[in-house]
């Protein structure tokens, strides 16, 4: 039976839940260089306070995500975002950099209910607005990455780091009282019961799926790009010759939302079967952004510039890939958006703590060669696997491993008008 869809109020609900969920992970960036010197952590390390973030994010998508397609996702949500308060909370309180981190650790593990809420969005929206639903609420995981940055700047400067991570406990609890009162469950049928079979479908996706493979391999590199820039910016910015405070340097999230919110029509653009073009322009412009990201030390205004190109590129590839992959096994969205996310996670990993080291090693023109370099990665993933989209094959019944059960066909395909194959 097809999908009811999503009403504006669960929608706005969902985003609003991802956004203060994944700006858990990311409330840090802007204070590195604050909460290194009150921890007395050297330059080259704090880098780590996202990274150990962005390591639990990994392990929660591996371990809990999957939980999505055997239980209530309602009820997953609700103990998720309960469990990223906990930790938001251990970092306030904690004064030592073993309990910051294990705060962070905590607080990214849990944070991917943002993939739940997307997987809940795919299973209760109808075919023909399951790209612009997904893109919502992407929206919101792209308000909470950056204007995680500003909340955190102003708060900072305003009553001190900790209070960010405070405030942040206080609405996730408060979140957590909502999807369970405004959010219906789900009607499923054919319901997997068995763990470690969802768990090892996370695994075995990316080597049954060639199409998923390629949008994978994309979300990596992308992600590194994305995280050398934002887990980098705050240490030009807070050199000479700028010494900007945080909140000053919080509000380069601002220009980040623009580039990020004009990105909602990225899933229409999927709707329509135009992923790949798509895909292939937003990749050039993210390459073309590091050439303006690159004078961080000598203009701002050009600075602004490459974060709004960024931005926009990197979430318009990020939405039309989720689009792809979902409508593929809907029956299957969270483990199939699990696995997508792991390589979210270990390209944001990655980004987080290479940029320290390069910016450490020979300053900001170091870094944006780095960043450069993981967007050219990128776009070299998707020039060999342009045509995996094309000649993929339909979604199917979920097989054992969670893989469809037409991915092994190969009989000629056409694409439909909402951007799915079909034979």
């Amino acid at each position: 039976m097809e999908p009811a869809g999503l009403s504006s109020g669960r929608r706005l609900l969902l985003a609003t839940l991802s956004a203060v969920a994944v700006a858990t992970i990311y409330y840090a960036q802007p204070l590195l260089a604050r909460i290194g010197a009150d921890l007395a952590i050297p330059k080259q390390h704090v880098g780590w306070i996202v990274g150990i973030g962005q390591i639990g994010y990994l392990l929660g998508l591996i371990v809990l995500v999957p939980l999505g397609d055997l239980v209530n996702r309602r009820l997953l949500m609700a103990a998720h975002i309960a469990f990223t308060a906990i930790g938001a909370g251990l970092i306030a309180l904690s004064d030592t950099t073993a309990g910051v981190l294990a705060g962070a650790g905590l607080a990214g593990l849990t944070s991917v209910v943002v993939q739940l809420a997307v997987a809940y969005t795919a299973a209760v929206s109808s075919p023909t607005e399951r790209g612009r639903n997904i893109g919502a609420v992407t929206s919101g995981i792209v308000i909470g990455i950056l204007a995680a940055r500003t909340v955190a700047g102003t708060l900072a400067d305003t009553a001190g780091w900790r209070t960010v991570y405070a405030a942040s406990a206080l609405v996730s609890l408060a979140l957590a009282c909502a999807v369970l009162a405004l959010l219906p469950r789900e009607a499923r049928q054919n319901r997997d019961r068995e763990y470690l079979r969802a768990v090892n479908s996370v695994v075995r996706l990316p080597l049954s799926d060639r199409t998923f493979r390629s949008r994978a391999l994309l979300c990596f590199f992308l992600f590194a790009s994305f995280g050398t820039l934002w887990s980098g910016i705050a240490l030009p910015l807070s050199d000479e010759p700028w010494n900007l405070s945080a909140t000053q340097i919080g509000l380069f999230g601002i220009a980040g939302l623009t580039g990020a919110l004009g990105v909602a029509r990225a899933g229409r653009w999927a709707d329509r079967g135009l992923a790949t073009p798509v895909t292939g322009w937003s990749l050039l412009l993210l390459m073309l952004s590091w050439i303006f990201t690159a004078q961080a030390n000598h203009s701002l205004p050009l600075l602004v510039i490459g974060v709004v190109a960024l931005d926009f590129a990197v979430q318009a590839v990020h939405v039309t890939s989720q689009q792809l992959i979902t409508a593929r096994r809907p029956e299957a969205a969270s483990r199939t958006i699990g696995a997508y996310m792991v390589f979210y996670s270990l390209g944001s990993a990655l980004g987080a703590v290479s940029t320290t080291w390069a910016y450490s090693t020979a300053g900001w023109a170091l870094t944006s060669l780095l960043g450069a370099a993981y967007g050219a990665a990128a776009l070299i993933v998707w020039a060999v696997s342009r045509h995996d989209a094309r000649s993929a094959p339909p979604a199917g019944t979920a097989t054992r491993d969670g893989s469809s059960s037409s991915d092994r066909t190969s009989s000629p395909r056409r694409r439909t008008p909402s951007g799915s194959v079909t034979s």
